[in-house]
C-alpha cells in the first residue's frame, strides 16, 4: 500500500516487482527502547491531519511541522507541540492553510528557522500559480500570540521559467538565501532547483539555478528532485532525483556554483535497481565526517523493498557506492519496506531511520505494512539492523512513518506517523519519540 506522501512523491515512477526468496537470516526482533505517543491528530480536524514531514525542534524544547490536511479549510496546517508536566505535550495551530488567493495547499515539507526564530516552508499546491508556494511564518511579538504567514513565492504551473510542486525542506545558506527542490516544472517540466533571495523591502526573487531534462540533455540527468538539499564546507549542493539518470531509477547530484551566478551539476551516481542496488531515492542525503554521503533508496534490492546506501568519494572526482543494507521484508522476515525519511547519525555513528512501510503491524488488514523505526549498527560488509519499534493498527500507535527523524535532549529519536494514532483506523496520524 502506498498513502498519499508516496503517490504525491512518486510522480513517474515505475513500481519495481519485489522477487520473493528464501532468506535465512530476518531482522532481529529487538525493542529495549520504548515507543510513547506524544499526540494524536484526528479528533479536531480543525487542528490538522496526516503530519508527513520532518518535526524540528526550537531552543526551549518545543516541536514543530505541517499537516497535509485538516485546517479551517481542509488543506493543511502548521502546528507546534508544547511539552508539559507530566510527559503531556499540547498543540497550538499556528497557521491554517486557505483555498483560494495567494495562500497555498497541501504543504508535504517541513520547516526551517531563520536567527530571529521565524519558519519557512513550502505548500505542493495552491498559490495563485496553482504550483505550490514558499512560506514564511513571522513569530509574533508580545502581546500578540498569533503567528503572520507570508507569501514568498508563487510558483508558476505550466511555466518553463519556474519550478512546481516543492515537497521537500528548504536550506539557508550563509547570506540569507533559500534553496529548495520541486519536482515539477523547470524548462521540460522535469524538476528543479531553486533559489529564493531577499531583498530591500521585503520581496524575495526566484532563480531557477537547475532544471532536470534527461530526456533533452541526454547525459544520464536525474528527473523528479524530492528531497531536501544540503551544502558542503565549499558552497557545492548535493541532493537527490527520483527517477532519470542512466538507467531511469534515479540519482545523486552535485551543483557547483560557477562564474556569473551559474550552476554545474555533475550527476555523482545512477542507480541501477535489480537485486544488487537501490532504486527511486526520494529523501535527502547526509554527509559523515570524512565526507562520505547516506541516503536511502525507496525500492530495489533484492526483494524490491528498498535500501540504505553510502557514496564515497575518490581523489580523481568519482564516488563509489555501497549498499549498506538491503530491506527484507517477506516473510519469515519482519523487516521494513519502503525507506523514504532522511537518516540521522549518532554520536557512535550508527544509522536511524524509517520505512513508511513493513514490519508485523496488520494494519487495515492488509498484512505487515505498518512501518518500523531501525538502527543500522556499522561492521564489515553490510550493517547490521534492529528494528527499535514496529508500528501497528491498535487503536493507540500510528503508523506509515513517511519522515524521517529528528533527536532531542538525551538522544531520543522524534517523527511522525500519517496515520493512526488514539482515533483508531484511519486517524490523522502522531507525533511520536523513541525512547533510547
Amino acid at each position: 500500500m502506498r498513502s498519499s506522501r508516496s503517490r504525491k512523491t512518486s510522480l513517474g515512477l515505475l513500481a519495481v516487482a519485489i522477487v520473493l526468496l528464501t532468506l535465512s537470516l530476518t531482522a532481529p526482533l529487538a525493542t529495549s527502547q520504548t515507543e510513547r505517543v506524544l499526540h494524536s491528530f484526528g479528533s479536531n480536524a480543525k487542528a490538522g491531519l496526516f503530519p508527513a514531514s520532518n518535526l524540528i525542534f526550537d531552543s526551549r524544547g518545543n516541536l514543530y511541522g505541517t499537516t497535509i490536511t485538516g485546517g479551517t479549510d481542509n488543506v493543511g496546517t502548521v502546528f507546534e507541540l508544547s511539552p508539559g508536566p507530566g510527559g503531556s505535550w499540547t498543540e497550538t495551530l499556528l497557521h491554517s492553510f486557505a483555498t483560494g488567493g495567494h495562500d497555498g495547499q497541501a504543504p508535504y515539507s517541513g520547516l526551517i528557522f531563520d536567527s530571529a526564530g521565524n519558519l519557512y516552508g513550502t505548500t505542493t499546491a495552491g498559490g495563485v500559480g496553482s504550483g505550490g508556494i514558499v512560506f514564511e511564518l513571522v513569530r509574533p511579538v508580545p502581546p500578540s500570540t498569533r503567528w503572520i504567514e507570508k507569501v514568498l513565492h508563487d510558483f508558476l504551473l505550466y511555466n518553463d521559467r519556474d519550478a512546481a510542486y516543492p515537497v521537500a525542506s528548504l536550506l539557508f545558506d550563509s547570506a540569507g538565501n533559500l534553496y529548495g527542490t520541486a519536482e515539477g516544472g523547470g524548462d521540460n517540466g522535469d524538476g528543479a532547483v531553486f533559489e529564493l533571495s531577499p531583498s530591500a523591502g521585503g520581496s524575495w526573487t526566484e532563480t531557477l539555478i537547475y532544471s532536470f531534462s534527461p530526456n533533452a540533455k541526454g547525459l544520464g540527468d536525474g528527473k523528479s528532485p524530492a528531497c531536501n538539499l544540503i551544502f558542503d564546507s565549499a558552497g557545492n549542493l548535493y541532493g537527490t532525483t527520483g527517477s532519470g539518470g542512466s538507467l531511469g531509477n534515479g540519482t545523486v547530484f552535485e551543483l557547483t556554483p560557477s562564474g556569473g551566478g551559474g550552476w554545474t551539476e555533475t550527476v555523482l551516481y545512477s542507480f541501477a535497481s535489480g537485486s544488487t542496488d537501490g532504486a527511486y531515492p526520494l529523501g535527502g542525503l547526509i554527509f559523515d565526517s570524512s565526507g562520505n554521503l547516506y541516503g536511502t533508496a525507496s525500492q530495489g534490492g533484492p526483494q524490491g523493498a528498498g535500501t540504505a546506501y553510502k557514496l564515497t568519494p575518490s581523489s580523481s572526482g568519482d564516488w563509489t557506492e555501497t549498499v549498506l543494507y538491503f530491506f527484507q521484508p517477506t516473510f519469515p522476515s519482519t523487516d521494513g519496506n519502503y525507506p523514504i525519511g532522511n537518516l540521522v547519525f549518532d554520536s557512535s555513528g550508527n544509522l536511524y531511520g524509517t520505512t513508511a512501510e513493513g514490519g508485523i503491524g496488520d494494519c487495515f488488514g492488509l498484512g505487515p505494512v505498518c512501518g518500523i523505526v531501525y538502527k543500522l549498527t556499522p561492521t564489515a560488509g553490510p550493517w547490521t539492523e534492529t528494528v527499535l519499534h514496529y508500528f501497528n493498527d491498535n487503536g493507540s500507535d500510528g503508523y506509515y512513518p513517511f519522515a524521517g527523524l529528528v533527536p532531542g535532549l538525551g538522544g531520543d529519536l522524534y517523527g511522525a506517523t500519517e496515520l493512526g494514532g488514539t482515533v483508531g483506523r484511519g486517524g490523522g496520524g502522531t507525533v511520536f519519540v523513541i525512547n533510547r
